[in-house]
């Protein structure tokens, strides 16, 4: 079972040659888009942000997670073309590209669970989202999502068959479980922004609050969904012909790896002063002088 890890690759090179230039090609364009809008990002939530509230954090750590994803991608043409039969560098760059890809879902997870509870019921929550509670999270997140992982790629060397019931427990605990969650809170805030009591939230915010947890939905479906059903008829129905598992592994491992392009689209959501910020990173005035400028501007007009 594990060679059908490590070795599809090198099948997909013989067998279908321009399907694996064309996404190689792709994989590169995630690469470069991934990694520039990220490491962006990343600038902008450790630097630019004085405040480091709980959504920022875990917003932090998805960007680390995309940006480890990203690097894997070059890692893999690397590898193919230098260390195609070494074992140990295969189950190491699974390893971490699986890890990575499992700790997306849980920050975006944690991003939509902390906006819901931003959002409705405030009170009651605010022990629950503070800084030290978030990093307490995160932390969790990472150990959870490597011993998980790792156990599962173990246990896929060492007994083939049983493992196929430990990567159907991997696909719920770390897939289809936070998906029932975000579609759970998705539904639950919609309907709770209708309701007269939480009118004293701003529209913005409300609308923020909306969008976010939909975009997170909209990466769930592209992104990860096709790559689990895969997995999940795979392992109902291993007699699938060779050649359609094949072609629908490599398209589903590269839209699993577009989540570090779209994420992006997420962090607009996280701060209101985020895209402000991007902005302001190519522009020579500092948004500290602009700020000063409005503010002597509106004095100016006021005198008048």
């Amino acid at each position: 079972l594990f060679s059908k890890f490590i070795h599809p690759d090198t099948e997909l090179y013989k067998e279908f040659y321009n399907m694996w230039i064309a996404l190689m090609v792709v994989n590169v364009i995630i690469f470069l888009v991934g990694v520039v809008l990220n490491s962006l990002a990343l600038y902008v939530f450790c630097f630019r942000t004085k405040t480091k509230t709980t959504s920022v954090i875990y917003t932090i750590n998805l960007i680390v997670t995309d940006l480890l994803v990203g690097f894997s991608l070059p890692v893999r043409l690397i590898m193919f073309y230098s260390a195609g039969d070494c074992l140990h560098c295969s189950l190491v760059h699974i390893f971490g590209y699986f890890v990575n890809m499992y700790c997306s879902i849980l920050f975006l997870t944690c991003i939509c669970v902390d906006r819901y509870l931003a959002i409705v019921p405030v009170e009651a929550s605010r022990k629950w989202r503070n800084p030290t509670c978030a990093k307490g999270i995160c932390v969790f997140i990472w150990i959870f999502a490597t011993v998980v992982t790792f156990s599962i790629l173990s246990m896929a060397i060492q007994f083939a068959q049983c493992c196929l019931s430990k990567i159907l427990a991997l696909m719920v605990c770390e897939y289809f479980f936070p998906l029932i969650i975000i579609i759970f809170f998705t539904t639950r805030i919609m309907c709770a922004l209708s309701k007269p009591s939480l009118m004293h939230q701003s529209r913005e915010r409300r609308m923020r609050a909306v969008q976010l947890l939909i975009t997170v939905l909209i990466i769930f479906m592209i992104c990860f969904t096709p790559f689990h059903v895969r997995q999940v008829a795979i392992s109902i129905n291993p007699d699938m012909p060779h050649d359609v598992s094949l072609i629908v592994y490599h398209v589903t491992v590269t839209l699993s790896s577009l989540n570090s392009c779209m994420d992006p689209i997420v962090y607009c959501f996280v701060t209101n002063n985020f895209q402000s910020t991007m902005k302001n990173i190519f522009r020579k005035t500092e948004p500290e002088q602009t700020s000063v400028d409005i503010l002597g501007m509106n004095k100016n007009t006021k005198g008048s």
